[in-house]
């Protein structure tokens, strides 16, 4: 099969067009698919509008975006909620053995020292912690937060520890 005049200025028509390859073969016959994008390809013919694969990505990273900044903000915002929570209930001391799936599992002073203890409140759902101690465990990812809010979240711990 060989390029007539006539084929290739049908093929450059038919491209800008929008056409596709499989039609643009079916149109001018006689010649497949692969040889119309070939022949397109060596006359340097712009690139075709964005394939489905190419846009059904890009929302996916648009739609990938937007759920990472969900999830920013519900973390966040879920710390911010336990530190203006002010009711944590009193220690239970509890030793290794005595722990179970309901347990604050934060340990208390040196493993090696006899008074070492586990705290004993009850953890929250999904956690190995307390309300108290998940606030320690767990800091904020991504970008700093305001330095305001670290300041004051240690200050509110200390005076819970000590009221606790």
């Amino acid at each position: 099969m060989s390029w007539t005049d006539e084929k290739v200025e049908k093929l450059k028509e038919l491209w800008g067009s929008g056409s596709t390859a499989s039609q643009i073969a079916e149109i001018i016959g006689g010649i497949s698919r692969n040889a119309v994008i070939g022949k397109a390809h060596r006359l340097n013919l712009s690139a075709k509008i964005k394939t489905r694969t190419a846009t059904s990505n890009q929302n996916f990273e648009n739609s990938l975006e937007v759920k990472n900044n969900q999830l920013k903000k519900g973390r966040k915002s879920k710390f911010k909620s336990l530190i203006i929570e002010k009711d944590f209930e009193p220690e239970k001391p509890k030793q290794l053995e005595e722990l179970d799936e309901n347990s604050c599992k934060w340990p208390i002073g040196h493993p090696d020292e006899k008074s070492f203890y586990f705290c004993g409140r009850s953890s929250l759902k999904d956690f190995s912690y307390c309300k108290l101690h998940l606030l320690y465990a767990y800091q904020p990812k991504g970008k700093k937060e305001d330095v305001a809010d670290k300041e004051e979240a240690p200050e509110f711990i200390e005076k819970k520890i000590q009221s606790a």
